[in-house]
C-alpha cells in the first residue's frame, strides 16, 4: 500500500471521529429538549379504566370513539404528549406526565359530563347540543365566578324560557344538571338543600320572561370550579361509565429526584465501562468508547424521533444496554486477540476476527430482540417502556457498534500504522509465536487444562441448594399465614401510598398518622430517609385517597403518590407474566433449534429456567416484593443468558468442526470439546459480565430506590446467567450427547447432517 493510501485511511479515521463529535454537539441539546419523560420521572399519573355502558342494558360504543372523547378531556388540561391506549375490548389506559393537578385530571377524565337543562319536575328541556361548540367559558357576575354559555340555537332556547316563565311561582325554574341519572330529582335535592346539604344539580334559576342571547350558570363556585365546569362542558359528554381499576400517581418532586439519581448512576456506570475497555483492549477499547458515546446518542435520538416516553425502567434498560452493546465489541476484540496469538499479522487477525465473530453477535442479539419484542407486544406500562429500550439497544448494537466500530478500526489498521504494534490490541507479545520459525501457539488463557464439567456438578449442587432453600422458606411463609411470596399490589391488588418529605422522615410518624385516619392494617417500608411506602390490602376509592394525600401534604409539604390495583388487574398481570415468559421461551427454543440443533436449544432453555428459579428463590429468601418490574427483569435475563450460552455453543460447534476427522465421538471426546470451548470463551464471558454488571452495581449503590427491586433482581440474574452459561447449559448438552442414542439413519440423511454439523467452520465464533 502506497503512502498516499495510508494517509487517506488515517484522514478518514480522524474526519469520521470529528464528524461524530460535531453531530453530537450540534443535536444533543435539541434531542434532550424534545425527550418525553414518563410520569415516574416528572410526576403525573397512569390510570387503567374499565369502560361500561351508562345503562345496565346498554351497549358500548366503539372504543376508538371513547378514546377520542377522553382525548378531548385531556386536551383541555394542557398536558403535552398524553398517552391514551385502548387495551382489550373494554379498557383504556391513560398516562399523563407532568400534570399539575392529578386529582382534577382524574375528575375531568372520568366524569360523564352530560349537561342537561330540566324543569322542576325533572322533564328534559335541552341538552349540551343547544350550546355552541367550545361556547362555555369562565366569567364573572357581580364579582363572583360564573360559567358563561354561548347559545347555538337562540330561538329554541328563547322558546324554552318563555314556556317556563309562564308557570306558577316556584315552578318557573330551570334546573341545570351535570350527569343526571335515574333516581335523581329536583324535589329531593331541594329538601337536601334545606337541611344544609349540597345539591347534586349545578344551579337553579327562576325565569320570569323570554330570554334571548347568551346565558350564565351561577352558583357557589370558586374560580377553579367554574373553570373546570366550563372545560367539562366544552369537552363534551362521555357516553360511557369509566371505572378506575388500577392507578399510579407520582409526585413531581419524587419523580425528578429519582431521575437525577438514576441519571447520575448511569453516567458513572458508562464511564467505568469505558475505562475498563480501554485498560483491557487499548486502541480497540478507545474505539469502543467512541462508539459507546455514539450508541447512547443514537438511542436518545431514536427515542426523541419516535416520541417514545422515557421511564425509570427505560433508563435502567439503557444502562443495561451499555454493557450489552459493549459485549458485541468484546466478542470481536477477543476473536482478534485469538488470531494474534496464532501468529497472524494485525491486518489478517482483524479481518478474520471480525468475520468469524459476526454470526455470534447476530444470534446473541437476535434472541434478546425476541424477548424485547414479546415484552412490547404483550406487556404494558413499565414493561413496554423497558421493552422499547431493549429493542432499540439491539438495533443500535447491530448497526452502530458492529458496522461503524469495524469501519473505524479497519481504517486505522489498513493504514499500516499498527503493523508492528500488536500490543496495542491488549495482547502479550511474549506469548505470540513466530510462525516463520515454525513456533507453535502457546496457551494464553487464564486457567490451563481446567475441567469445567467437573466443577459444573458442584455448581449445580449449589444452585439446587439455593432453590431448595427458597422452596422451604416459601412453604414456611405459607404455613405461617404470610403468603409464600411477598406479592406486591401489582399481583395481589391493593393500594400503595408513597409518602415523601424534603427532610428526614420517621416511619413511626407515618404509621401514627395512618392509624389516626383509621387505617390499622398497613405494611410500611422505608426507602432511604425521605420516602416511606405504605401498602394497604384494599383498593381505596378516590375519597379515601384524597383524605390520605391531603393529610400528608399538610404534614410534609409534598403530596404523596399512590398506586391502586383492583383484584381483576392483579389476576390479569399474573396471567400475562406467565404467558410472556412461556412465549419468550418458545420463540427462543424455535430459533436456536433452527440455527443450531435441538440439543443446544434444550440446554439453553434449562439454563434459562435455572436463572429464573435462582432469582425467584433469592426474592423468596430475602422476602423481596414481586411486582411487574420483576417480570421485565426475568425477560431481560432470558435474553442475556441466551446471549452468553450462544457464544459458548458457537465455540462448541467450531470445535466439533475442527475435530471432524475424529470418528469416535466418545464421552471423553465431548468432554474435551466442551472444556476447550469454555476455555476459549472464558475471558469473554468474564469481561462481558463485568461491563454489564458495572452499570447495574452503580444503579444499586447510587440510583433511585424506586427501581431497587429492578436493579437487585437484574444483578442476581446477571450473575446467575453468566454462571449458567458456563456450567449449566454445557453440562446439559454434554449429557444429551453422551446419553441420547440417535435413531438409525439412512446414508443420505446421515451425510446431510454431517455437512450441517461441520460446514460452519470459519463463519461462527
Amino acid at each position: 500500500m502506497n503512502k498516499n493510501t495510508k494517509t487517506k485511511r488515517l484522514v478518514v479515521f480522524f474526519v469520521t471521529i470529528a464528524a461524530v463529535v460535531a453531530l453530537i454537539g450540534t443535536f444533543s441539546k435539541g434531542i434532550a429538549k424534545n425527550l418525553t419523560l414518563g410520569l415516574d420521572l416528572q410526576g403525573g399519573f397512569e390510570i387503567l379504566y374499565e369502560v361500561s355502558p351508562l345503562e345496565n342494558d346498554g351497549s358500548l360504543p366503539e372504543m376508538s370513539a371513547v378514546a377520542k372523547s377522553v382525548s378531548k378531556r385531556v386536551n383541555v388540561l394542557g398536558v403535552s404528549e398524553p398517552q391514551i391506549v385502548i387495551e382489550g375490548d373494554n379498557r383504556i389506559r391513560v398516562q399523563l406526565a407532568g400534570v399539575a393537578d392529578p386529582e382534577q385530571a382524574r375528575r375531568m377524565i372520568s366524569a360523564t359530563a352530560n349537561l342537561t337543562f330540566r324543569d322542576v319536575d325533572d322533564n328534559l328541556l335541552a341538552d349540551a347540543a343547544i350550546i355552541k361548540e367550545g361556547g362555555a367559558s369562565l366569567a364573572y357576575q357581580d364579582g363572583k365566578p360564573v360559567v358563561s354559555l354561548k347559545i347555538a340555537d337562540s330561538t329554541k332556547f328563547a322558546d324554552i324560557t318563555e314556556e317556563v316563565s309562564s308557570k306558577t311561582a316556584g315552578n318557573n325554574m330551570i334546573v341545570t344538571w351535570l350527569d343526571f341519572s335515574d333516581g335523581d330529582s329536583y324535589a329531593a335535592e331541594a329538601v337536601n338543600v334545606k337541611n344544609g346539604g349540597e345539591p347534586k344539580y349545578i344551579s337553579v334559576a327562576s325565569v320570569t320572561q323570554r330570554l334571548e342571547g347568551d346565558v350564565v350558570i351561577s352558583g357557589n363556585f370558586t374560580e377553579a370550579e367554574a373553570r373546570e365546569l366550563s372545560d367539562l362542558i366544552n369537552s363534551g359528554s362521555l357516553p360511557v361509565k369509566m371505572t378506575e381499576i388500577s392507578s399510579n400517581v407520582v409526585s413531581a418532586d419524587y419523580g425528578m429526584g429519582a431521575f437525577e439519581l438514576t441519571k447520575n448512576a448511569g453516567i458513572i456506570g458508562a464511564l467505568l465501562v469505558l475505562l475498563f475497555m480501554i485498560i483491557m483492549y487499548r486502541l480497540p477499547g478507545i474505539i469502543a468508547g467512541i462508539m459507546l458515546t455514539v450508541y447512547i446518542f443514537a438511542v436518545f435520538a431514536l427515542y426523541s424521533a419516535m416520541g417514545a416516553v422515557f421511564t425509570l425502567p427505560g433508563i435502567a434498560a439503557l444502562v443495561l444496554g451499555v454493557g450489552m452493546t459493549v459485549d458485541a465489541n468484546i466478542i470481536t476484540f477477543e476473536r482478534i486477540k485469538d488470531e494474534l496469538y496464532k501468529g497472524r499479522s494485525v491486518k489478517n487477525a482483524v479481518k478474520d476476527g471480525q468475520s468469524v465473530s459476526f454470526s455470534t453477535i447476530f444470534d446473541a442479539q437476535f434472541t434478546t430482540l425476541l424477548a424485547g419484542l414479546i415484552m412490547y407486544v404483550f406487556g404494558n406500562g413499565a414493561v413496554k417502556g423497558f421493552a422499547t429500550m431493549l429493542m432499540i439497544t439491539v438495533i443500535c448494537t447491530l448497526v452502530i457498534n458492529v458496522f461503524v466500530s469495524r469501519f473505524l478500526l479497519n481504517q486505522i489498521v489498513l493504514s499500516g500504522v499498527l503493523d508492528n504494534k500488536k500490543k496495542w490490541f491488549g495482547v502479550k507479545e511474549s506469548l505470540i509465536p513466530d510462525v516463520s520459525k515454525n513456533e507453535k501457539q502457546v496457551y494464553f488463557g487464564p486457567l490451563p487444562k481446567l475441567d469445567f464439567l467437573k466443577y459444573a456438578k458442584k455448581f449445580i449442587i449449589v444452585s439446587l441448594s439455593i432453590i431448595a432453600v427458597g422452596i422451604a422458606v416459601a412453604g414456611f411463609n405459607a404455613a405461617s399465614g404470610n403468603g409464600a411470596l411477598n406479592l406486591g399490589i401489582d399481583f395481589s391488588s391493593g393500594t400503595k401510598i408513597t409518602v415523601s418529605a424534603a427532610e428526614k422522615i420517621d416511619i413511626n410518624d407515618v404509621e401514627t398518622t395512618f392509624k389516626e385516619l383509621g387505617f390499622d392494617k398497613v405494611k410500611y417500608q422505608a426507602s432511604g430517609d425521605k420516602v416511606v411506602y405504605a401498602t394497604i390490602k384494599d383498593a381505596l376509592d378516590t375519597d379515601q385517597l384524597d383524605t390520605i394525600k391531603s393529610t400528608f401534604k399538610d404534614i410534609y409539604g409534598i403530596e404523596p403518590g399512590d398506586n391502586v390495583v383492583t383484584p381483576v388487574v392483579g389476576r390479569d398481570l399474573v396471567k400475562n407474566a406467565f404467558m410472556l415468559s412461556i412465549l419468550a421461551w418458545i420463540a427462543m427454543l424455535i430459533y436456536i433449534t433452527i440455527r443450531f440443533k435441538w440439543d443446544y436449544a434444550v440446554s439453553c432453555i434449562v439454563a434459562l429456567l435455572h436463572d429464573v428459579a435462582i432469582v425467584i428463590a433469592v426474592f423468596v429468601i430475602f422476602r423481596l416484593e414481586f411486582n411487574t418490574e420483576l417480570i421485565s427483569v426475568i425477560l431481560a435475563i432470558i435474553g442475556y443468558s441466551i446471549n452468553n450460552s450462544i457464544v459458548v455453543f458457537d465455540r462448541v460447534r467450531e470445535e466439533l468442526a475442527d475435530a471432524k476427522g475424529n470418528a469416535k465421538h466418545t464421552p471423553e471426546f465431548y468432554r474435551g470439546i466442551v472444556n476447550e470451548a469454555l476455555d476459549n470463551t472464558l475471558l469473554r464471558s468474564i469481561f462481558s459480565s463485568i461491563t454489564t454488571i458495572l452499570p447495574i452495581v452503580c444503579l444499586l449503590l447510587l440510583g433511585s430506590n424506586a427501581i431497587f427491586t429492578f436493579t437487585f433482581a437484574m444483578f442476581v440474574g446477571l450473575i446467575a446467567g453468566t454462571l449458567s452459561s458456563m456450567f449449566i447449559a454445557p453440562q446439559i448438552w454434554f449429557y444429551i450427547r453422551t446419553h441420547m442414542k440417535d435413531k438409525p439413519k439412512n446414508k443420505k440423511k446421515a451425510k446431510r447432517e454431517e455437512l450441517d454439523e461441520y460446514t460452519i467452520k470459519g463463519i461462527n465464533a
